[in-house]
């Protein structure tokens, strides 16, 4: 089997068993505390995982603003392995107003557990595994701010289970608050359905303009239960909505049972979280499937009071089904071994910062048995991702230096100084042609990343056009300080997120990167000066200060996570299927 086989078949080679079974939790708040008397918190939480003693971040809820009751539509996924110990923690923030980022936002408390804990729980006679959140710093549980429990099973597809504990403040025994976290596995089905929706003649719940709608639809479980599975955003002033497509898996929709009830609920939104019911309609994902044969299906949006007191009542309005369309998702391992190429293109920072490569103190210094942090960072990564390159040529560029023969600054040279052919043999190949060029350029600066990032979308532009999932790019930057050309990289970047292309930083040196966080997309969401969002997050910025104590794995594993994700989300989204093994093995030479 080729080697690229291989490691597909290891997904990424840093996942050391196989994937038992994915898991999905959703959260869901009651009773959180207000900020003050005038306004309520605005909650968001994060799943962080452990890995190499180092906590990621997995995923995050959506924020639901001015609310101290919340039930996330967003549901939070975990890959489940066997015979690894991960360690989850939960972490309730409340964000600031117009800010979706973590930085200003106000820390309530975390839960940490094992993920084969709560798997153990309910497979050993339902008990129940429970932590309680504890403010950052405390080492006890005991004045923490809040319990999370979990009901799942990882060894056979069951009905979802929840459990509720009161959620504590510290100093308040009272008891009022509660998180519920629910859990259930998933079924097996990677499919999605892209459905949109819009409504006619709402009812008008506002005094002095129209009402501000949006949708929820709940699944109905089998024991009568309610799962959100979508909110819609909010129409404002409009009794005719048109909302925004959205897509779902039919495992969250109907954990793959067409004929189970779903429930609509129209709202109209108020501003002090206390929205006020319109209406609501069932249905299911089988009626909603007679769309596509050309039925135009449509529900007469009821609210139950006004039925039984308003004699002639017909209802609060209509809502429509637009558009509902069965994508098949194919996965991350489905793409490699279509025979999609990892294309990997290194950039390194020479700029002054760095200090004078021949000073034992300068991050460039080549010591003889100890490699420096760029050579550390270059090979933990490159080394993963060239088993997904079957010729293994890299190419290699440098920024901020002063380059022969004239001497003038370049921001996209080749390491190997040919500019027709920057590509390097191998990681070894881009390591021999990093320490060849060192004593042959003066370091000099400033740091822009803009043009680099601009060379590798040129590439992946061209992939783009072919409209098949053969090439997809993976840009590495190492760099030991905050970037000058802050707003040329962010329209590098957003221009780079319609492409077939990621981008990986890594912060070397002790430098603050924290203004770096702002290219990443987890927080909050990236835009260009011109106010253009990404259209998906492609970005990952890790400082490698955070793994030097660690195993080249962990920094690897933490750079890389998101890229099959990445991969997987542009493919999907332009309606790439991966081409037949078959094809691609008849046309393709691998290298030994």
């Amino acid at each position: 089997m080729s080697n690229i086989y291989e490691s597909a078949e290891a997904t990424l080679g840093f996942i050391s068993s196989p994937c038992l079974a994915k898991v999905e939790l959703r959260v869901a708040c009651r009773g959180i505390s207000d900020r003050d008397a005038l306004s309520k918190p605005d909650p968001c939480v994060v799943l962080k995982m452990q890995s190499h003693g180092q906590w990621f971040e997995v995923d995050r809820t959506e924020v639901i603003r001015s609310s101290s009751s919340p039930v996330f539509s967003k549901i939070l996924l975990v890959d489940y392995y066997f015979e690894e110990v991960q360690r989850l923690r939960f972490e309730l923030h409340d964000i600031s107003s117009g800010n979706n980022g973590l930085r200003d936002a106000d820390f309530l408390g975390a839960m940490e557990c094992t993920l084969g804990q709560v798997s153990e729980s309910v497979c050993q006679c339902s008990s129940r595994v429970a932590r309680r959140l504890v403010p950052s710093g405390e080492k006890r549980w005991t004045s923490g701010a809040a319990f999370v429990d979990f009901h799942l099973c990882s060894f056979q597809i069951v009905s979802q289970r929840k459990l509720t504990k009161a959620l504590l403040k510290q100093g308040n025994t009272s008891g009022k608050s509660s998180i519920t976290v629910t859990a259930e596995e998933l079924s097996g089905n990677d499919d999605y359905v892209e459905l949109s929706f819009s409504a006619r003649k709402l009812d008008d719940k506002d005094f002095f303009s129209k009402s501000d709608p949006f949708l929820e639809i709940f699944r109905i479980n089998d024991d009568g239960t309610e799962s959100l599975v979508h909110r819609t955003e909010t129409i404002m002033n409009n009794l005719s909505p048109v909302w925004k497509s959205f897509k779902v898996s039919l495992n969250t929709l109907c954990s793959g049972d067409h004929d189970r009830e779903l429930k609509c609920t129209v709202w109209d939104w108020d501003s002090n979280g206390k929205h006020d019911f319109i209406g609501e309609y069932q249905t299911t994902f089988k009626e909603l499937r007679t769309e596509q044969e050309g039925k135009q299906l449509q529900w007469e949006c009821i609210n139950p009071k006004y039925q039984m007191k308003k004699k002639n009542y017909r209802n609060s309005g209509v809502v429509i089904l637009n558009h509902c369309k069965i994508i098949k998702m194919y996965s991350f391992l489905d793409y490699i071994m279509g025979g999609c190429q990892i294309q990997f293109t290194v950039a390194i920072d020479f700029t002054a910062s760095n200090g004078d490569p021949r000073n034992s103190c300068s991050l460039h210094y080549i010591h003889p048995y100890q490699p420096n942090e760029y050579l550390k960072a270059l090979v933990a990564v490159g080394e993963i991702c060239q088993d997904y390159d079957s010729d293994k040529m890299f190419p290699a560029f440098g920024f901020g230096a002063l380059i022969p023969p004239d001497f003038k600054v370049s921001h996209d040279f080749a390491v190997n100084f040919d500019e027709d052919n920057p590509e390097c043999a191998g990681i070894q190949g881009v390591v021999e042609a990093y320490q060849n060029c060192l004593p042959k350029i003066q370091l000099y600066g400033p740091t822009n990343i803009a043009p680099i990032i601009q060379k590798v979308a040129s590439s992946a532009s061209e992939e783009m056009h072919t409209k098949e999932a053969m090439e997809y790019f993976i840009l590495l930057i190492l760099t030991d300080g905050v970037i000058t050309d802050m707003a040329d990289t962010r329209e590098a970047i957003v221009h780079a997120s319609h492409l077939p292309m990621s981008v990986i930083i890594v912060g070397v040196g002790n430098a603050d990167f924290t203004d770096m966080q702002i290219l990443d997309g987890d927080d909050g969401i990236l835009r260009s000066p011109k106010g253009e969002p990404v259209l998906r997050d492609i970005v990952q910025f890790v400082p490698f200060k955070d793994f030097k104590h660690a195993s080249p794995a962990a920094l690897a594993k933490s750079v890389l996570a998101e890229v099959p994700n990445q991969v997987v989300d542009y493919y999907n989204a332009k309606g790439i299927a991966p081409k037949c093994m078959s094809d691609y093995e008849s046309t393709r030479t691998f290298s030994p």
